[in-house]
């Protein structure tokens, strides 16, 4: 898988962009504020549906624009030959396209498609609050198994009716009614987060031992909150667990208004040895987990699609001590992968890309080559 050619229409500040990214490397180099970072969002939002930054989809279309919609479409190579991708969001609603022709499935658009994105926020995923982490851990779940996009969809539309009826304080057999469904629905986001868990160790120990250099071991353990799982529990048993701790909390849950166990509850434990990396890691060995993490997903893509993904980074290199940066550059020159960076410094990246990379300047929200 490769890509060959992305356009860009109305989307943040690129109102008229064409990207023809190199095989290996492709650096977009401008000043903070001039689109580097939007043309990586539109490549991301392209392949996966979902926002790198935004909460809302209107908020990825120019003020005043919504009704000519943002538009990406990109064309990429696969062993059958070419495909053409492309996404359109026009009156904050998304529209599909395949070959230029409207698509309603969604797994049908995302399950061909593999992109891992590294961004600054990612190197706060340690030290910052656990719903950083969760998005880490939906990420790299969803670029498993593509399918997760409309499991964790389904499953935070019954939260959401079920917090409404709760804040509402409707009749106790309307609200309980959502709850079999809630139970049913997070334990397949369980059995998912710690499968790829699972996928994940024996990459990030190896990462982390090449990139800390430190004797003490990374651990990485998925905690549920106020929920004991045992080792080997299938669907099933997980949402018998779930539904049993929904039930123990209903009062409580009906005093606070929300739902208060669950997946969208929980967190991605990170341990130095037996301390957690969050209280007790230098800002050097909290870097190093990052890169641990994100390096693992990267090799886990890889094993199990039989390919890398494309990879983008912007601007991680200018946040990392120089140890930290010279390995992940190294990292990435040894990749026989595709990788698009965006730098206020191309000296900080060159290391990675080499002689024979595509360049592009950004300024203004336009991207000119060389």
């Amino acid at each position: 898988m490769q890509l060959l050619t992305a356009n860009v229409a109305r989307f943040r500040n690129l109102i008229e962009v064409a990207l023809e990214p190199g095989p290996r490397a492709t650096v977009l180099v401008g000043e903070n504020g001039q689109g580097k970072t939007n043309t990586l969002e539109a490549l991301y939002y392209a392949t996966t549906l979902r926002p790198l930054r935004a909460t809302r989809l209107a908020e990825l279309v120019p003020f005043g624009r919504a009704s000519e919609g943002a538009c990406v479409r990109l064309d990429w190579q696969f062993p059958g030959g070419p495909r053409r991708f492309g996404v359109q969001i026009v009156d904050g609603e998304r529209q599909l396209e395949l070959d230029e022709k409207r698509l309603h499935e969604v797994t049908d658009y995302v399950s061909p498609l593999s992109i891992v994105a590294f961004t600054p926020d990612d190197l706060t995923l340690v030290k910052g609050a656990p719903d950083g982490r969760r998005r880490f851990l939906d990420r790299a779940v969803f670029g498993r198994w593509p399918a997760y996009l409309e499991e964790s969809r389904q499953y935070t539309r019954a939260l959401r009716s079920r917090n409404r009826l709760l804040r509402e304080r409707a009749a106790p057999a309307l609200r309980e009614a959502f709850d079999p469904q809630l139970a049913r629905l997070g334990a397949r986001l369980w059995r998912r987060r710690l499968s790829l868990v699972d996928e994940l160790l024996p990459h990030v120990q190896s990462a982390f031992d090449a990139v800390g250099r430190l004797t003490v071991p990374l651990k990485v353990r998925y905690r549920p909150l106020a929920v004991e799982l045992a080792e080997g529990d299938d669907e099933s048993r997980l949402a018998e667990r779930l539904y049993g701790a929904l039930m123990e909390r209903a009062a409580s849950d009906l005093e606070r208004g929300f739902t208060s166990v669950g997946p969208h509850a929980d967190d991605l434990q990170l341990l130095l040895g037996d301390r957690p990396a969050r209280l007790y890691g230098s800002q050097g060995q909290q870097r190093a987990t990052v890169l641990a993490l994100k390096i693992a997903e990267i090799e886990n893509l890889r094993s199990h699609r039989g390919s890398y993904p494309l990879l983008l980074l912007d601007d991680v290199s200018s946040e990392l001590d120089p140890e930290r940066n010279r390995h992940l550059m190294d990292y990435l020159r040894a990749l026989e992968a595709q990788v698009v960076l965006t730098t206020t410094d191309a000296a900080l990246v060159r290391h990675a890309v080499g002689d024979d990379a595509v360049r592009y300047t950004v300024a203004n929200g336009r991207l000119q080559r060389g």
